[in-house]
């Protein structure tokens, strides 16, 4: 658990953020409303998770899912909040995923795109080859032409 009870609290800039877009534009809010906000929104997570805690521990589960953070918002008569918190839920899931296929098609064509170049460096690799095999043929044949036209040594 946290050492000191301000370690609890919410970020500030992130709760100015939202007061920011929760408020009309022109209208100013006080650094001691922010700090009270920011202090009351941890209050609400902080009892929120302990609701959905008691939910999972009843269910003799160590981690808190979805369903307990419902179940909490019920418990609490947050109701209202329900309907909302489910589609964000569902929302996330679905952009979630859609990354998931982006990730996976990027892997797919980078792996396509290494073969390609792979295969590409094969058959470039058969021409050096062959290139190099006439390479050697011409040094073999200069160097016997040298010898031809040398003359022989005597002893």
């Amino acid at each position: 658990m946290a050492e000191r009870p301000e370690d609890l609290n919410l970020p500030l800039t992130v709760i100015s953020k939202i007061m920011k877009g929760a408020v009309p534009e022109g209208v100013s809010v006080s650094k001691e409303a922010r700090s009270a906000v920011s202090r009351a929104a941890s209050v609400f997570v902080l009892y929120a998770t302990s609701c959905a805690n008691n939910y999972a521990l009843k269910a003799k589960r160590k981690t808190m899912n979805a369903s307990d953070v419902f179940a909490a918002m019920k418990d609490m008569e947050f109701d209202e909040f329900l309907e909302p918190l489910q589609q964000s839920l569902e929302d996330f899931k679905k952009e979630q995923q859609g990354k998931k296929v982006a990730s996976e098609k990027r892997k797919k064509s980078k792996t396509d795109l290494e073969k390609s170049q792979e295969e590409a460096g094969e058959e470039d690799g058969n021409e050096s080859k062959e290139a190099d095999e006439e390479d050697d043929d011409d040094e073999e044949a200069s160097e016997e032409k040298v010898e031809e036209t040398r003359p022989e040594e005597k002893s």
